[in-house]
């Protein structure tokens, strides 16, 4: 069916106003190798339409040496060099307490956000590997000039006494220094930028999915590399951590420096047995059709919903890349005008002449289930605020602790975030293995609770951290300003903090955990590599709504205010309750979306009043 030539002379007036400004904001995960088979694809939720094969065989684990060695040292020197930032921050260039609180959460902010420019660059134009080459190189920049600010001292404000440092009379940095300072944190943002949307699919493109040997490696591969990543935080926030805080800045920040190195020498070592998989496009660019077509029909009126499927353009899907189709849905129907077919479009063959003119219905549902999600995505930003805080001012409370663990040790600040890692890391096991299954007896769903109410747990439990975090840093204070030691240290253990950080830890794993998964079985096959993308992009709004709400605080509150340089003298119990309440009326917007949300492919079928999960059907044939 075509819309009448009149309409269609109507919809041509308008064609001229097409948005310009329409750009790709979520994507920081390229796709997977355009030789990876479909199950692969479905597995990883990558397509990569390129059309150029591969020119070498899949180098399969004989370039694993490098491309894992790389990814090893990159992680232990990003993670090593950032673990204690906070602690270098203060004690080193003397920035007072919301002053370094809004460098790490603007910078992480913008770390988070950037792999998207990396992810469009790699996918539309230069592809892995040279992407790769440049951030590393990048990061190394980033690394040798922030260990320079350690070991020169012309890079740094002068040296003061711990009793000048409490009492704030320590010379803070210069313009130069802020400068030098800045830069080398811009080369780690270019760094993060290439690294984090590349590494991952760059392992994968060395095997051959097609193989029963390729799957296998795959899977190996992926064990190794989260096992690696395990053992590098582990290490990270450790060793280097301590090194850092005991010995010497220098050698601390220099170490990691070094690590970036060796991760650079292996990578460009493995250059002749990799598989180099040509840049295949970004699928923003589909995602943008659909908007442009949409609001180029915009003067066209739909047919009514029982003639409208025969009005639009729905050709079969080609190829093997998508398993499944979407079906037709009324919601957001301002954009089905993008796939109504008018004289013109369609070519003798069923071709479409014009893609930012004429959209399929399956571009369309593809872009509805991404404006479905982001509502659930936004109500994670608080959550994530209140995460932010474990590495800015739960290191603030645990400097001004006792931290000894026996007479001689003392427990680097920077290392308490191991409690929360090892809280996730106990919880996750326990709830996959013995609590889904209990649970799954009661409510009949097979992950025991649905996706949606496992967020919602999380982000209670991000509240009650916040509540706990609140009143013990009131206890802190209080301990801190009866004694009033010189050094300002209350006299209570440092490990009364794990209360709030085991919380935070629940909160992660209810919440990332339970992201990652409800991403990828909602996004479609051509869209899933938006999954970790959106995770990514969720934390960098939690840093960036965190720096605007220090900044609030610390210019609305009096002087002293909350957030004095001075801990003791400040309230941060009070801005932790802040938190707490943000979270609580974040939980109701979420709750409200939550029972709103219609879950992807949920659509009765004629004759059968059930919903049918479409997406997840085991059914690999596609009816058109």
């Amino acid at each position: 069916m075509v819309v009448n030539q009149e309409n269609n002379k109507n919809m041509k007036n308008s064609s001229s106003c097409a948005p310009s400004w329409f750009m790709c904001s979520f994507k920081c995960f390229p796709h997977f190798s355009s030789s990876s088979s479909t199950k692969t694809e479905e597995m990883f939720g990558v397509m990569e339409d390129s059309k150029t094969p591969p020119k070498r065989k899949p180098g399969g684990w004989r370039s694993m040496p490098y491309v894992l060695g790389n990814e090893t040292f990159e992680r232990l020197a990003t993670i090593g060099l950032l673990a204690n930032i906070m602690v270098y921050l203060l004690n080193e260039f003397h920035l007072d307490q919301v002053f370094a609180t809004n460098v790490i959460n603007i910078w992480s902010g913008t770390t988070n956000f950037a792999p998207l420019l990396g992810a469009y660059i790699s996918d539309a134009h230069i592809g892995k590997f040279k992407t790769l080459a440049l951030a590393v190189m990048a990061s190394f920049m980033g690394m040798i000039s922030l260990t320079l600010t350690a070991a020169i001292p012309g890079l740094r404000p002068p040296p003061c006494t711990k009793l000048q440092l409490q009492n704030a009379q320590c010379k803070g940095p210069t313009d130069a220094q802020l400068g030098v300072l800045y830069m080398s944190l811009g080369f780690l943002t270019i760094g993060a930028a290439g690294i984090r949307p590349c590494n991952v699919p760059f392992g994968v493109d060395q095997f051959d999915a097609s193989t029963d040997e390729g799957r296998k490696g795959i899977n190996s591969f992926f064990n190794w590399y989260y096992f690696t990543f395990t053992v590098v935080i582990m290490i990270a926030i450790t060793v280097i951590v301590y090194i850092q805080d005991s010995v010497s800045w220098v050698l601390g920040l220099g170490l990691p420096t070094g690590f970036m190195l060796c991760s650079i020498i292996l990578f460009f070592i493995g250059t002749k047995v990799y598989v180099y998989v040509p840049p295949g496009g970004s699928i923003f660019s589909g995602i943008a059709q659909v908007f442009v077509a949409a609001y180029k029909k915009r003067g066209l009126k739909l047919p009514p919903n029982d003639q409208l499927h025969h009005a639009l353009y729905d050709p079969p899907l080609k190829g093997a890349t998508i398993l499944s189709k979407l079906r037709l849905t009324h919601q957001f129907s301002f954009l089905n005008k993008a796939a109504l077919t008018v004289e013109g479009e369609v070519g003798e063959d069923g071709s479409n002449i014009d893609k930012w003119r004429l959209c399929t219905v399956q571009q369309v549902e593809e872009v509805k289930c991404l404006i479905r999600i982001i509502p659930i995505w936004a109500a994670g930003i608080i959550s994530f605020t209140a995460m932010a805080q474990q590495g800015t001012f739960t290191v603030s409370q645990a400097l001004k602790m006792d931290r000894h663990l026996g007479p001689k040790f003392q427990v680097p600040a920077g290392s308490l975030g191991v409690i929360s890692m090892l809280a996730l890391g106990v919880w996750v096991p326990f709830y996959d293995r013995v609590l889904v299954p209990w649970l799954r007896k009661y409510t009949k769903h097979e992950g025991g609770i649905t996706l949606l109410q496992r967020m919602g747990i999380g982000m209670v439990l991000a509240i009650l951290s916040m509540v706990v975090a609140a009143i013990f840093e009131e206890k802190r204070r209080t301990s801190a300003i009866l004694h009033a030691r010189p050094d300002g240290i209350a006299p209570i253990s440092v490990f009364w903090l794990s209360p709030q950080l085991i919380l935070m830890g629940l909160a992660e794993a209810f919440i990332i955990i339970g992201q990652i998964e409800f991403y990828y079985k909602q996004f479609p096959e051509h869209m899933k590599s938006f999954a970790t993308s959106l995770l990514f992009c969720t934390m960098a709004g939690g840093n960036y709504v965190s720096s605007i709400v220090v900044a609030i605080v610390h210019k609305n509150t009096g002087r002293p205010d909350w957030l004095d340089n001075n801990i003791n003298l400040g309230r941060v119990d009070y801005f932790y309750y802040l938190l707490a309440g943000m979270g609580v009326l974040n939980l109701v917007y979420y709750l409200v979306c939550a029972s709103q949300y219609q879950y992807k492919g949920e659509a009765p079928i004629e004759g059968n009043d059930a919903p049918v999960d479409i997406e997840l059907s085991t059914t690999k044939q596609i009816d058109n």
